[in-house]
């Protein structure tokens, strides 16, 4: 596999979804640790968030796989530059994508029905149950997010905050790190993947003014991510082991 040069941008991409990554495994008691090249977990972390994260090109299978539990199926890793060749100890490409990059822009003025971030417990719940998509909450993201500089962004309520009142339609979830904001988890109920950039890309020029934002996307979101400034930055691949 070709190296990936890890860039200024790529490399703040990279690092901000690590300590994401990082944050919401020690809300479930699963935190990881930096050694080297390489952010892993020796405890099975959360559905959806790897158990490993490549932090440099340089990493190899041998950084990686003795700091992951690997007596059952399930362990995933993060190859945050598509370097990696894990197909000898079980492993196969689940997805790849691209890392993005946008500058920082002028905050626009505050507008009706613009994003904010979300506040309490409940809020948080209902927020997660929308993004799910079959409008349940398993709890995979905690309160306690909300208090490690995690923010998840909807649009703005007024009234009483119910979910049959006000029902959060769209959001995202934006984290301060590495000298960015990351932005992961952007949905739309009406599947207007630009509105919800537009709406997502607002408030973060607004809550931090000055600061690029970073994130990974594939598919259709990620076309939508370019069409509102994002430039690619790197590739990734996420691998998946299925032997026991």
């Amino acid at each position: 596999m070709t190296d990936s040069p890890a860039t200024p941008h790529l490399t703040a991409a990279v690092r901000n979804n690590a300590a994401w990554c990082d944050a919401v495994c020690r809300s479930h008691g699963t935190g990881g640790t930096v050694e080297g090249d390489v952010w892993a977990s020796a405890l099975r972390t959360p559905p959806l968030y790897p158990d490993a994260v490549t932090l440099s090109p340089t990493a190899t299978p041998d950084d990686v796989l003795p700091r992951i539990d690997l007596s059952s199926p399930g362990a995933s890793v993060k190859d945050s530059f598509g370097t990696l060749d894990l197909s000898e100890a079980g492993f196969a490409v689940l997805f790849e994508a691209r890392w993005i990059h946008r500058v920082a822009a002028e905050p626009a003025p505050p507008r009706a029905g613009g994003w904010e971030p979300v506040v309490g417990a409940e809020r948080l719940r209902a927020w997660e149950a929308a993004w799910s998509g079959d409008g349940e909450s398993e709890g995979l993201f905690r309160p306690a997010l909300l208090d490690d500089g995690a923010v998840f962004l909807a649009p703005t309520a007024t009234g009483p905050l119910t979910a049959a009142t006000h029902p959060v339609t769209a959001g995202a979830i934006a984290c301060p790190g590495a000298g960015a904001i990351g932005v992961s988890n952007l949905f739309a109920a009406d599947d207007d993947l630009d509105a919800a950039w537009r709406s997502c890309l607002e408030a973060t020029d607004r809550l931090w003014p000055g600061v690029p934002v970073v994130g990974y996307e594939h598919g259709d979101d990620l076309a939508a991510a370019l069409r509102q400034g994002f430039e690619p930055v790197g590739p990734l691949r996420v691998w998946l082991r299925t032997d026991g």
